[in-house]
């Protein structure tokens, strides 16, 4: 007997070798997939009838900072610099070991209702998050944000707690939580000091999460420092020589997109927060046709300003196709790929699609809303018309996190009320 039977759903597989079921059936048992196919007269514990639904894979957002939601809507319209430096680091200053908690059971909360599955996430207090992790029933790829700017000291006990968080919460969770190392980026961390993360990396076998050239700034600086690109200088280092999940890399050059795809480099595009920021927008295109693992994020709320997947696939395929200026430039099945297989690949993941034997990670979608009928085209309903207020079952590791818009992991009313009184007690204020 199954644990959770879904019939009559239409099937967004993302399996290339079985394709779009039309009233078909998934069953699910301990926490796997274990039947995908036309409507069965299995049995389980649980039947839900999906009717009039599409049944997907649950969205996995590849890079973000999921405490950063205290910090929605306090800095906008600003320049990149005071955003920064008079606003969101003052700001991160005063943030507690329990307001990073309380941050990151709202994001947990955010992304269980509109179809995230898995994220990956960097910050400080990094156990708070892992603790809001084990608590959503989410899976995540977490690290403890490091930063030396060249202090040889600093970089010590930066490693040092990177360290230690990999050895406390690698495969916790009953195996949700994926533990990383998270050196901040190549303009915040020393040459020495990437190097030491990228040994320790090696010998614990764990992969690594980075920007890397998210503004021209940046990478101006790194050019002017070393005589070549961040991404020709972290190759000379071998520092690619673990799996790296680098986040935005907009101002990559013709060979630096070689070598991200020589080198097995996943990255992590988060349009929203580019734009934002102005910091510019990736050559997507480019990086998809050189081979590149591709995948989607939407960083953390202070500069995006929400979790929505389903908002940031829309944006990431409308900014290509303006930036290229060609309307094929990223369909609408081709991101959906970034948003599910891409961001499972990047983060390790036995998921990302709809296939017996896979981690039963999966989203049920209401396509009976007026915005989202008439049904011409499932992938292009997902990506330009649907968003995540139409998720209306998130289903993590096989068990049901949100049953028709309730969630049921987490207590809403209490995290809502605990932002809300944070909030009017303008604790980062003064």
């Amino acid at each position: 007997m199954a644990d959770i039977l879904i019939k009559n759903a239409y099937l967004l597989t993302m399996d290339p070798d079985r394709g779009d079921i039309e009233r078909g059936s998934i069953a699910v048992k301990d926490g796997v997939i274990t039947h995908v196919g036309t409507n069965t007269e299995e049995s389980a514990d649980e039947v839900i009838d999906a009717s009039g639904r599409v049944v997907m894979p649950g969205l996995v957002n590849t890079h973000g900072h999921a405490a950063m939601t205290l910090l929605r809507g306090m800095a906008d319209d600003v320049s990149l610099r005071t955003w920064l430096e008079d606003r969101i680091w003052p700001a991160e200053g005063k943030l507690t070991s329990s307001d990073i908690l309380l941050g990151s059971r709202l994001a947990c909360l955010e992304m269980i209702k509109s179809g995230t599955t898995a994220f990956a996430d960097m910050y400080f207090h990094e156990d708070q998050t892992a603790r809001a992790v084990e608590e959503s029933g989410l899976r995540a790829a977490l690290c403890y944000g490091m930063i030396d700017l060249g202090d040889k000291e600093k970089g010590e006990r930066e490693l040092a707690e990177g360290e230690r968080f990999f050895h406390a919460w690698n495969n916790a969770a009953e195996g949700r939580i994926t533990a990383m190392f998270g050196p901040h980026a190549p303009n915040t961390c020393s040459p020495p000091f990437l190097e030491r993360v990228r040994d320790k990396a090696l010998e614990a076998g764990a992969a690594m999460q980075i920007h890397i050239l998210e503004t021209e700034a940046e990478k101006k600086a790194i050019e002017d420092e070393h005589g070549k690109g961040a991404i020709v200088y972290l190759d000379e280092m071998g520092f690619f020589e673990s799996s790296v999940v680098a986040a935005h890399c907009v101002w990559p050059s013709e060979e630096e997109i070689g070598i991200l795809a020589e080198r097995g480099v996943h990255v992590s595009h988060n349009p929203v927060s580019n734009m934002k920021l102005s910091s510019g927008i990736a050559p997507v295109a480019q990086m998809l046709r050189a081979g590149v693992n591709l995948s989607l994020g939407t960083d953390g709320c202070a500069s995006n300003n929400n979790l929505d997947l389903f908002e940031e696939m829309k944006i990431a395929a409308l900014l290509q196709q303006v930036a290229t200026k060609d309307p094929t430039a990223l369909s609408a099945r081709r991101v959906l790929e970034m948003a599910t297989v891409n961001g499972a690949a990047a983060l390790g993941f036995d998921g990302g699609m709809i296939r017996a034997g896979k981690k039963a990670d999966l989203i049920i979608v209401d396509f009976t809303k007026a915005h989202l009928m008439p049904v011409y085209d499932v992938p292009s309903h997902l990506v330009y018309a649907a968003g995540g207020a139409d998720v209306e079952t998130t289903i993590a590791d096989g068990k049901i996190l949100m049953r028709d818009r309730e969630v049921l992991s987490l207590d809403e009313r209490e995290i809502l009320r605990d932002v809300s009184h944070f909030s009017r007690g303008l604790h980062l204020k003064g």
